[in-house]
């Protein structure tokens, strides 16, 4: 029951996110100044409401998003946190252009009042220059 409802919380981000709608999107976080969220960008490292809400607001302005396509998920509950390990691809349209992005999450969430809320999000994109089976990048400039 519990990972139900953690996959719905993902799935409401997905709805929220591709509507823009920001209230919606702080609505899933704790609405604590105690969450961050670490980005694909250099410069996405965000800690408190103001933080992430800009984040978001800034990636509304940049693109839309049309469809969220889970590819793998793992989650782990112990207690009242739980980690969510996810792959997903994002389609979106950028400058007049379809893009596909793929991208690897963890969500770290709490259960406040019965209520799985997110405390902590990053999101990473897999290495382009490390062949599948190797652990280091095949280039030793990065």
């Amino acid at each position: 029951m519990e990972t139900k409802a953690i996959k719905a919380s993902l799935e409401a981000y997905a709805k929220a996110y591709c509507s823009k709608n920001i209230e919606a999107m702080m609505d899933l976080f704790d609405n604590s100044d105690n969450i961050s969220v670490i980005g694909t960008g250099a410069d996405e490292l965000c800690v408190g409401l103001n933080e992430v809400r800009d984040l978001f607001l800034r990636n509304f302005e940049e693109a839309t998003a049309t469809a969220f396509n889970w590819d793998w998920l793992d989650i782990r509950i112990s207690e009242n946190h739980a980690v969510a390990a996810v792959t997903v691809t994002i389609h979106l349209e950028h400058n007049g252009n379809e893009l596909k992005v793929p991208i690897r999450w963890t969500v770290v969430l709490k259960n406040k009042n019965g209520k799985w809320v997110w405390i902590h999000r990053n999101a990473s994109t897999a290495a382009s220059n490390q062949d599948d089976g190797q652990a280091y990048p095949k280039d030793t400039e990065l």
